[in-house]
């Protein structure tokens, strides 16, 4: 299955940056939105990215210009008519998703490969609102897009195998790690590991155990620098499983399983207060802490991809 032809559906912050990517490799690109404001807010942020990697040496003024030439922007239906892949970036909510999906999939061609990005809706569910579901398939990127490495390529009960391993080899043509999940669960992996921990984060700190900047020192500085090189699987394996057995015997059944919403994410849910993009969360982002936050976790991010995996072949 050959892919030439992206349409991108949705200009928000993962749309614009999937894009910019597929455009980095030569692939015609299209974002699709609603809303003519939101595709110029998007061309605006390609292009500024595009003028910071022309300062910073990463690419020539001449890529720069074959990035830009390889996209365009519409709210017009008809770009789906003749794409050969579709990347669904628009609301997370499942009604909307599925109403987009039973009117595009009549529009595009019959082999045309519908991909969404959900960071967890069923697949399953949204498939039954897919004419020709077996072109139908998950592909979940993470943000920040340019710097994680990781695609969950998820199957649906109909995902076709062609359909599967033409995503998966597309992510690597463009230097990504592609993951398969072999069966269409809620969160699909990665959430489902990342809830996990918070989860048991979050009941630490409820419990008075170790303060909120401890428990994020745990991970940053413990953890989270050992998980970079090393899954937990590794991990197990290099402590030793005879150890993590014992272990298992007495901690497992002391952590938390709950199956509520923590309660401190819903108070601070309650109050309006959603993190970085309302200036206030678990921590205070306020006065321009919320730029200087992300910048920080930007150059944090880029060390190590750069420490880890630029002309490292790794992948």
């Amino acid at each position: 299955m050959e892919i030439k032809k992206i349409v991108i559906a949705g200009a928000g912050t993962m749309g614009y940056s999937m894009a910019e990517i597929f455009a980095q490799f030569e692939y015609q690109v299209t974002i699709y939105d609603l809303k003519e404001e939101a595709l110029m807010l998007a061309q605006k942020h390609i292009k500024d990215n595009i003028q910071t990697l022309v300062d910073e040496h990463e690419i020539t003024v001449q890529k720069a210009q074959s990035i830009i030439n390889s996209l365009s922007y519409t709210t017009q239906k008809d770009c789906f008519q003749d794409c050969d892949l579709v990347v669904e970036s628009i609301i997370e909510n499942v009604d909307i998703k599925k109403s987009f999906y039973q009117d595009i999939s009549q529009i595009v061609k019959e082999d045309t490969i519908l991909a969404t990005n959900t960071s967890g809706i069923s697949i399953n569910d949204l498939a039954s609102s897919v004419y020709k579901p077996e072109r139908f398939i998950g592909m979940h990127w993470f943000n920040p897009s340019h710097l994680i490495l990781l695609i969950e390529i998820i199957k649906g009960d109909y995902t076709s195998d062609e359909v599967a391993q033409a995503i998966y080899q597309l992510s690597i043509d463009i230097r990504k790690k592609p993951v398969i999940v072999q069966k269409d669960v809620l969160g699909f992996a990665a959430n489902r590991i990342q809830f996990a921990v918070l989860r048991e984060a979050l009941s630490l700190v409820e419990q008075g155990v170790v303060s909120k900047e401890g428990i994020d020192d745990v991970m940053k500085y413990g953890l989270g620098f050992r998980y970079a090189c090393l899954g937990p699987l590794e991990v197990a394996d290099f402590g030793g499983l005879d150890t993590f057995y014992h272990i298992s015997e007495y901690l497992m059944e002391d952590l938390c399983d709950s199956h509520d919403i923590p309660t401190l994410l819903k108070e601070h849910y309650q109050a309006g207060e959603y993190g970085v993009k309302t200036q206030k969360g678990f921590y205070d982002y306020t006065e321009d802490k919320d730029q200087k936050a992300t910048q920080q976790r930007d150059d944090k991010l880029l060390k190590i991809f750069n420490a880890l995996y630029k002309n490292q072949g790794e992948l």
